[in-house]
């Protein structure tokens, strides 16, 4: 550690600080207010899949992120049990899996906006009934909508425990790619959560 602090110090420090905040760019708050945005497009893909995606362009959510909200519906969403989305279009012989989230990347999660996708693979028989899939999926974000968190705090809880057990047995990645996430984290969190804002869930706040 003193030797790369040496090299740190010797190599970085004669860059000059202009003492400018951080840019941000909160007051662009509808990037996707168009007519083009409400839109479904057709798109021939080069493999033979069938697949349907439906994407809201969310307000920014990195400032939420010791609670994870998209993280939390994405969980919902994309349960394969009893009573969840794809267990009910697997039935109908429509789809074959379903993800959806936001990757936290700085195109899906930023001061501007934020991106939350539902992807779902039809099976031929889904694909001529897409409008229905689609329709099945905005019924059961609009449960969700309706029933609210208040009830979910135990599968909140489970959420967590999980992410936590992944953080603390993750396999050993490698050193570069270590330091580019950590110093990505330095952008977006506090100092205390560099090593871990971008994985685990510290707050239950059924509000947000």
């Amino acid at each position: 550690l003193d030797t790369l602090e040496k090299w740190v110090t010797e190599i970085f420090s004669e860059i000059p600080n202009n003492g400018l905040p951080k840019p941000s760019f909160g007051h662009l708050t509808q990037p996707f207010d168009t007519p083009e945005f409400h839109k479904l497009y057709r798109v021939v893909p080069i493999r033979k899949v069938h697949s349907l995606t439906i994407t809201w362009a969310l307000p920014p959510q990195e400032q939420y992120y010791r609670v994870k909200p998209l993280h939390y519906i994405s969980w919902l969403v994309g349960h394969e049990g009893k009573g969840s989305v794809l267990s009910f279009l697997r039935k109908k012989f429509w789809a074959l899996a379903l993800y959806g989230g936001n990757g936290e990347t700085g195109f899906e999660q930023n001061s501007t906006y934020s991106i939350f996708s539902i992807s779902v693979t039809l099976t031929d028989e889904g694909y001529k009934h897409f409008y229905e899939v689609a329709h099945v999926v905005f019924q059961y974000v609009k449960m969700l909508q309706k029933r609210g968190p208040d009830q979910r705090q135990v599968i909140w809880e489970e959420i967590q425990k999980i992410e936590a057990n992944e953080f603390h047995y993750q396999e050993q990645t490698d050193p570069v790619d270590y330091v580019e996430n950590l110093c990505e984290n330095m952008q977006l969190f506090q100092k205390e959560d560099f090593l871990t804002g971008d994985q685990l869930l510290f707050e239950y706040k059924p509000e947000v």
